[in-house]
């Protein structure tokens, strides 16, 4: 059976429905695919900036800091050692990429399991002129609230950037934009709706395809 879903007018009437690629949006899910490609995003975005002082690079200790016997302390041969105040860290984080290499073809498969998963429990529908004239929040906040599954956190996925279309919808809670060509498994699975423009939705099929 053919894949289909519920297209909206920006009032958020229903206008009829719209049949979809078998081989986009028709995916069997893969769980472990979708895991390991978000977990790959995921650590894309971090920074790898923590970086922490070892023994030889802590500045000072080049004499002992009080004589070896008398004082009724440990002896101690340097300040730089990790047990004294401002010494060195043992074993810290030091600056390195959270990066590893993820097939293309991975990264396909898993963002038709997700946009397939979001099908099947009816969270994908399409807006027909997903368009904005000037960059208005109250129109989008309607239309997002009078779609279905209203509530959830929202993916709206345009044909191409659209600045208009980004200023009306980022003042939105729980609202985020994007475009067919930037969406990946990451944004969909993180948001519990997804409302597609309907020409964005021929680029989304061309692209995965």
């Amino acid at each position: 059976m053919k894949a289909s879903v519920k297209v909206f007018k920006m009032d958020g009437s229903e206008s009829g429905s719209v049949d979809l690629h078998e081989s986009v949006f028709g995916v069997d899910m893969n769980a472990s695919l979708v895991h390991d490609v978000v977990v790959a995003l995921r650590n894309a975005k971090r920074q790898g900036n923590a970086e922490t002082k070892t023994r030889r690079e802590v500045r000072g200790g080049g004499a002992k800091p009080f004589r070896q016997k008398g004082t009724g302390h440990a002896r101690q041969g340097s300040i730089r050692e990790p047990q004294m105040r401002g010494g060195g860290t043992v074993f810290g984080p030091h600056k390195r990429s959270y990066r590893h290499r993820t097939p293309a073809s991975m990264k396909r498969k898993a963002l038709c399991c997700a946009l397939s998963d979001r099908v099947r429990g009816e969270c994908l529908c399409v807006v027909d002129g997903l368009t904005a004239v000037e960059p208005k929040t109250k129109p989008f906040a309607e239309l997002v609230s009078k779609l279905p599954q209203s509530g959830k956190r929202t993916l709206l996925v345009t044909a191409g950037p659209d600045r208009n279309v980004v200023l009306s919808a980022r003042n939105i809670p729980r609202v985020c934009v994007t475009t067919a060509m930037d969406v990946n498994a990451l944004d969909v699975v993180e948001a519990g709706r997804v409302v597609v423009a309907q020409d964005a939705l021929a680029k989304l099929e061309e692209r995965l395809t």
